[in-house]
């Protein structure tokens, strides 16, 4: 049972009432009486319009459903166009603008780069992806597949040269395509010298040569005439060329040539929502006590490696000497943001007067910006920004007036903790339907204070599945990244933030890279990202980071945004186009492997989740390839089931055959864990098994299909039984 402590109108549960109170408003400059008071006044006036905002998303989704009810044989687009305008779902356009953002760090304005986006309750990850600003490309290239293992170049566990020289080799291309010699190649450098404020190289002919770009030098690490590291910027992104003739590596290079350490993951998420699985006070205090670490920059941890005891902290800032010789400092770190929940759930760590469940998205916002509130006073040993500011990403909302209310909280929070208007910065994910048709409208109602937007695929497919449920039934789930919807969507993202104005104020982000052991598929594909106008992208891993930095190298994503608002125009009709299949010609084959994928998909995932309390991991899938998942893959694959389903393409004892024979799948999957309980053959005794089994039997009644309300209420379910 939780403890709660009375405060004001509110009840606390006592794990995180002692933890604001000892750990977090000691130096906030916040009153302590002032702040629950406050809190307790926010939840009384704003928790009633939150639930009113839910009624009416499910007020709209039985209206549509009554609708494609109604017209499923004669089915017309622009009648259907009319209805969702009369019933407030298409919003008509607010006039043309821009935004008006002020205060933002250039990580987030005018760098474009990396993103990562890590589980809050795991402070080992989040302090690797911090400290992901900068990676090694020589260890990221070794590592992984994106250096092929043939001829001779296989990974193992001691060094293989022929592999390293690959790697040299895949380096010095880079230098050539991004600071060009003139008329000579890095291949053939054998020194490095700054010399009167110009990179002087000396070549294995005996000539010399410079830069054809000498702007692009920047500044150096030790003597002039023998750096230890040289310090180049291409693209606004920066990189180290390091020399060191006495290590391994580089006293086999003819340069002495070490490594090249690039700035990669410029931004990082720091995820309270859809990667952790927080279903209660202890949960949730340990979320914001992470953020407090690294808000503080205080943040370590230990853990084992090799037989040794490591333990990890924040990186400190990397300091240079100028090409004109001052001190240059650049950031060691990656700009966080944290991403809060959305306004669907409550939580029971925080009661009301009525002794009601609060909603989680109110309790987030003034936690985590309280705690936020360090970092501008600059207290501890690192300051997040530079600008002042708190920077928050909001999920799942649904159109403007949902976006409106957030802005509502975020202006109450401020006056709360006693910081200026717009300090708390806010990032729009662009992943439910009705923002992603009403974008526009959305982010007028924070354009003073909108500093990111992005794309999702899984959860805005899941929401087109779940709100056009009645049409029929949708196409297989590999179809969908080609169909015309999804394209409208993706471009619409990008060009409706360079009409109001992001450029050089936001980010405009585009999705995650899901297979984190596939590096030379990802350095392939990835780069349409920034080439589609998007100057972040969600990376899996800090080595991610590392190789999808190369992609802002070759991509200057500020002229391809320049060049894109010329072309702009209206994909609203696009992004209408539903998914499903007019003409159901499936073989009993491919509808059991699309039943198959989907149920292992959601097996894989939601045992950890449930019954071990993991958000994000990388999950086998059916093909024994590692995907890194979070609850949005759950909310895609049981939706496409459920569609199957309600529309006759396989029967209930049909995906209860496929679920009971995939979780021996994933049970097998599973063997080398021992914390991992099976689930088979007790399948009724299996609280994830079970939990798989609503996500998909009961998905039509899952408010957006969402996936939330089953898991936490199966968490908490398993952390009962296995206390």
């Amino acid at each position: 049972m939780t403890e709660y402590v009375k405060s004001g109108n509110l009840q606390v549960a006592k794990e995180l009432y002692d933890f604001i109170n000892l750990e977090v408003i000691p130096g906030s400059q916040v009153d302590t009486e002032a702040f629950w008071l406050g809190f307790g006044q926010i939840v009384k006036d704003l928790a009633p319009r939150n639930k009113q905002l839910l009624a009416i998303r499910d007020e709209i989704q039985k209206k549509i459903d009554t609708w494609h009810q109604q017209n499923y044989d004669n089915f017309n687009f622009e009648t259907y166009k009319t209805f969702l305008s009369e019933i407030g779902y298409l919003e008509p356009d607010v006039e043309d603008y821009e935004v008006e953002t002020e205060n933002v760090d250039d990580e987030i304005s005018l760098q474009a780069g990396p993103q990562l986006v890590v589980p809050g309750d795991n402070a080992r990850y989040a302090l690797n992806a911090a400290n992901a600003r900068w990676g090694s490309l020589y260890d990221a290239l070794y590592g992984t597949d994106a250096i092929s293992e043939e001829n001779g170049a296989e990974r193992g566990r001691n060094y293989n040269p022929v592999r390293g020289e690959k790697v040299i080799q895949f380096a010095r291309e880079f230098l050539d395509e991004t600071v060009p010699l003139k008329g000579a190649s890095h291949k053939n450098a054998v020194h490095y010298s700054i010399v009167n404020g110009e990179l002087l190289v000396s070549l294995n002919n005996g000539t010399k040569t410079g830069l054809a770009d000498n702007s692009k030098l920047v500044g150096y690490q030790g003597e002039a005439e023998e750096p230890k590291s040289i310090l180049m910027k291409n693209n606004d992104l920066h990189f180290e060329i390091q020399i060191d003739r006495t290590h391994s590596i580089g006293a086999t290079d003819k340069a002495g040539v070490k490594d090249l350490l690039l700035e990669a993951a410029l931004t990082t998420i720091i995820d309270c929502e859809d990667s952790v699985a927080a279903v209660d006070a202890q949960d949730k205090t340990l979320i914001y006590r992470n953020w407090l670490g690294l808000m503080k920059g205080d943040l370590t941890t230990s853990f084992q490696k090799d037989g040794r005891v490591m333990t990890r902290s924040l990186n400190s800032d990397r300091t240079y000497t100028s090409i004109t010789g001052e001190e240059l400092k650049l950031r060691g770190r990656s700009m966080l943001f944290i991403r809060n929940v959305g306004h669907l759930m409550t939580s029971n760590v925080i009661l009301d007067e009525d002794g009601q469940e609060v909603p989680e998205g109110i309790i987030d916002g003034v936690v985590t910006s309280l705690i936020g509130k360090h970092t501008i006073l600059g207290s501890g040993n690192f300051k997040n920004s530079q600008k002042e500011s708190i920077y928050i990403v909001k999920p799942k909302m649904h159109g403007s007036a949902e976006v409106a209310f957030a802005n509502e909280l975020f202006d109450r929070i401020e006056d709360l903790i006693g910081v200026e208007r717009n300090t708390l910065k806010i990032g729009v994910m662009d992943e439910e339907r009705r923002t992603s048709l009403n974008l526009k409208n959305c982010i007028y109602e924070v354009k003073e204070r909108i500093v990111f937007i992005n794309t999702g695929f899984l959860d805005r497919t899941g929401d087109e599945m779940h709100t056009s449920m009645e049409v029929g039934p949708m196409i297989r789930k590999n179809e969908m990244k080609s169909s015309t919807w999804l394209q409208g969507y993706e471009k619409s993202n990008v060009y409706t933030g360079l009409a109001v104005g992001l450029r050089g104020r936001a980010q405009i982000g585009k999705g995650m890279w899901a297979m984190p052991d596939l590096m030379a598929d990802m350095i392939q594909q990835k780069v349409a990202h920034p080439k589609a106008g998007a100057n972040t992208a969600w990376v899996p891993s800090p080595t991610a980071a590392t190789l999808h930095a190369l992609h802002y190298h070759q991509v200057e994503v500020r002229r391809v945004q320049e060049e894109l608002i010329t072309e702009m125009k209206d994909l609203r009709d696009a992004i209408l186009e539903i998914p499903f299949a007019a003409n159901v010609n499936w073989s009993p084959e491919e509808i059991q492997e699309e039943l198959d994928n989907n149920a292992q998909g959601i097996l894989g995932y939601v045992v950890r989740w449930v019954e071990q309390g993991i958000g994000c991991s990388k999950v086998p899938d059916i093909n024994n390839i590692g995907l890194m998942e979070d609850r949005a893959t759950l909310r895609i694959s049981s939706q496409h089931m459920t569609n199957w389903l309600r529309h006759g393409i396989c029967t209930k004892d049909q995906v209860m055959e496929t679920l009971k024979r995939m979780a021996k799948v994933v049970d097998e999957q599973n063997a080398g864990d021992v914390n991992y309980r099976p689930m088979a053959p007790n399948y009724d005794d299996s609280v994830a098994f079970q939990a798989a089994c609503e996500l998909v039997f009961e998905g039509l009644e899952q408010p957006n299909g969402y996936t939330e309300p089953i898991l936490h209420r199966r968490r908490q379910e398993a952390k009962a039984k296995f206390a």
